[in-house]
């Protein structure tokens, strides 16, 4: 068995990083990427450890949360530039365990690049061993993780979200992937925090052939966690930890000793098939199936879209501004404030509402922090205040439904206050977990509990509709035709029956 050497780590000119990819990691995050979403670490991040020679990290000074995710690496044997998926798998040569390091401390600063955070010396052991490529089946290989002795990681590769050959055929659709080039392919769940003293492990393994076989291993990858002794200079910025990096960096708040959130939609997830009708209807059918309801005021108004074209549905998320006060502007508005709170822990498909209280003489997001939440996989942002950075935010594909642009930054007019409560935004109340509707003609605010019942009445009603506009269009009279009579009602049925028949 080859093993990871000092030149398998100098032959690597690119480290390539993937987002998520494994369903278990998809369920304890809350979202599953419909398209693989990547990051760069430097080369001089990788090292190689064994169980006889451990690689050592620093859990930098001032840093509480030093991430481990066990990781299965793909090294790169030829260049890779605008391969099929069905070609791809040949351009690998070898395959060994990895662990993807990082901070959650400086996830702050990185504004999505994972630089600081994932970047460290050291923060890449990959090894011991090496797996030919050519010897495995991609789909057949486990990846298991220890920490402190206990299995914390076991998950295989059979049913990832985006397949090994998918992620280089990808890639390689823009750049040239390298030879000796290693590519981190995901980690699932279970990857959690180390500290000093602890001692994280991770192995990939395999059978070889289709029915089994001598197993291949890459033997056990040992990083030892130090604490360092060297703090930040003060010209840079500096390690910062919350409950919300916490809860990221174990997995949970129950595995971060944190307690639950009121009122906050943990948890909470939009049934696929219940999306997929909502997305089917318009806000203005939703409307009427809501007034029948006795359900009158629950649409945000006075709002433009950056992207008036898209239909959005999603669970929302809350921020809440307050009127500036200097003082309290001190204490709340700087650091990692509730805004960047709000923005670095919204989810995919999720929707942050803000509660602006219709100011509209400053900005409540611009074009950075829209940024990170697309990153992130947001669906749109909702802020009945104003947008700075205007044009680039409205360059941005994922929607921002605002008051009006404006320059000028938060401590202005307001001070980023909390997340995760009840607020009002354009006029009406939104809560955490309410189901957000978007489109051409407005924004609509969807109590849970009704929402299955909505989307069907309003298919059935625009299905009606679409029954009235033909006989419109033939040149009927809308006296007993819209709404629909009882005679008309009978044709309808009719016509409906034929469809089904068609």
């Amino acid at each position: 068995m080859d093993q990871v050497t000092e030149h398998t780590l100098a032959a690597a000119r690119k480290v390539i990083a993937v987002h998520i990819n494994y369903p278990s990691r998809a369920a304890q995050r809350g979202r599953t990427p419909e398209q693989p979403s990547y990051f760069l670490k430097p080369p001089s991040s990788l090292a190689h450890g064994s169980a006889e020679a451990p690689s050592v990290v620093e859990r930098p000074a001032g840093c509480e949360l030093l991430g481990f995710e066990g990781e299965v690496a793909l090294i790169i044997g030829k260049p890779a530039r605008r391969v099929g998926v069905e070609d791809a798998w040949s351009h690998v040569e070898w395959v060994t365990a990895s662990n993807d390091l990082g901070v959650y401390d400086l996830r702050y600063a990185d504004k999505g690049s994972n630089l600081r955070s994932k970047g460290g010396d050291g923060f890449t052991p990959i090894g011991p061993g090496l797996i030919p490529a050519d010897a495995v089946d991609p789909a057949k290989l486990r990846i298991r993780t220890w920490h402190n002795g206990d299995l914390v990681q076991d998950d295989t590769t059979a049913d990832l979200l985006f397949p090994f050959a998918r992620l280089i055929a990808d890639l390689s659709q823009l750049l040239t992937l390298e030879e000796g080039d290693i590519i981190l392919t995901g980690t699932p769940a279970g990857a959690s925090v180390a500290k000093p003293g602890d001692v994280v492990e991770v192995e990939v393994s395999t059978t070889t052939g289709a029915t089994g076989g001598a197993e291949l291993t890459t033997g056990r990858l040992v990083t030892r966690v130090e604490e360092g002794t060297t703090a930040f200079a003060d010209f840079g910025a500096q390690p910062m930890a919350d409950d919300v990096q916490r809860e990221e960096a174990y997995g949970s708040r129950a595995a971060a000793g944190l307690a639950p959130v009121e009122g906050a939609a943990v948890g909470r997830v939009l049934p696929p098939e219940l999306k997929a009708k909502l997305e089917s209807v318009c806000t203005a059918t939703l409307s009427s199936q809501l007034r029948k309801r006795g359900l009158n005021n629950v649409s945000i108004d006075g709002l433009t879209s950056t992207r008036p074209e898209k239909r959005i549905v999603g669970l929302a998320r809350t921020l809440r501004f307050v009127p500036n006060r200097e003082d309290l502007f001190k204490t709340h508005g700087g650091g990692f404030n509730a805004q960047k709170k709000a923005i670095d822990s919204v989810n995919e498909g999720e929707i942050l509402v803000m509660e602006a209280r219709g100011e509209k003489g400053t900005g409540t997001i611009g074009d950075i922090l829209a940024l990170r939440a697309q990153v992130r996989g947001a669906a749109a942002i909702i802020t009945d205040g104003g947008v700075r950075d205007f044009s680039a935010v409205a360059a941005m594909d994922m929607p921002t439904y605002y008051a009006n642009p404006h320059p000028a930054v938060l401590g202005r007019r307001h001070i980023p206050w909390d997340t995760d409560i009840t607020i009002a935004c354009g006029g009406t109340t939104v809560q955490p977990g309410d189901i957000i509707v978007a489109d051409a003609d407005g924004i609509l605010v969807i109590p849970p509990a009704l929402a299955d019942e909505l989307a069907d009445e309003s298919i059935i009603q625009e299905r009606e509709e679409v029954f009235i506009a033909e006989m419109v269009a033939q040149g009927h009279s809308v006296d007993g035709l819209y709404p629909l009579n009882a005679t008309w009602r009978m044709k309808y049925e009719a016509w409906e029956a034929g469809k089904a028949n068609d």
